[in-house]
């Protein structure tokens, strides 16, 4: 579960000046308000690091662009401002030609969210509806203790896979492909 933590609606740019949480908790920019989530736990982590090697190593050895992870921000929307942190993030080389100091404005080509004890599924569709809105292309949803893959290409309709199912970068990573459990703890 998350938590408001102040009154003021600050912007992208106050929120990016603002200190780490010393518990390690992370935070989030939702139309103005922190939402303060608690560090999601061992099974989320690891199943971040795997996704981020897997797709590093295929980005670095092939396509180029820029892969982040959940602690860089972008910037959703604007007036009031709203910075997401996904869990990880792909820009090709097109489409952000500079990574900048503060939060990212531009959309990332592709985005992966691991569900963690604290998601609830309703969270987790909103941020995907958001993050199509921005001009998102594509979004991977990755459930660890379901051990499935769910792919949106638009923001009402998922596609899951299994674990043994083998899950590609479609048009926008092309030539990526591995198999679910690959990604799994």
């Amino acid at each position: 579960m998350s938590t408001i933590t102040q009154n003021k609606l600050l912007t992208a740019e106050e929120f990016f000046l603002l200190p780490h949480p010393a518990d390690g908790s992370q935070q989030e920019l939702v139309r103005g308000e922190i939402i303060t989530m608690p560090p999601p736990g061992g099974l989320h982590g690891v199943t971040c690091s795997k996704a981020d090697r897997r797709l590093g190593v295929y980005i670095d050895s092939g396509p180029g662009g820029t892969l982040v992870c959940n602690d860089t921000g972008f910037v959703t929307e604007r007036d009031p401002d709203s910075v997401r942190g996904p869990d990880l993030a792909y820009w090709s080389k097109e489409r952000l030609k500079e990574v900048p100091v503060g939060y990212i404005e531009i959309a990332p080509d592709m985005l992966v969210e691991v569900l963690s004890p604290s998601n609830a599924w309703k969270q987790i569709r909103n941020k995907v509806k958001e993050y199509f809105a921005k001009g998102v292309r594509l979004v991977w949803v990755i459930a660890p203790e379901d051990r499935t893959l769910t792919i949106y290409r638009t923001p009402d309709e998922g596609r899951i896979l299994h674990e043994n199912a083998t899950v590609t970068g479609e048009d926008v990573l092309p030539g990526f492909t591995c198999r679910v459990s690959d990604l799994l703890p």
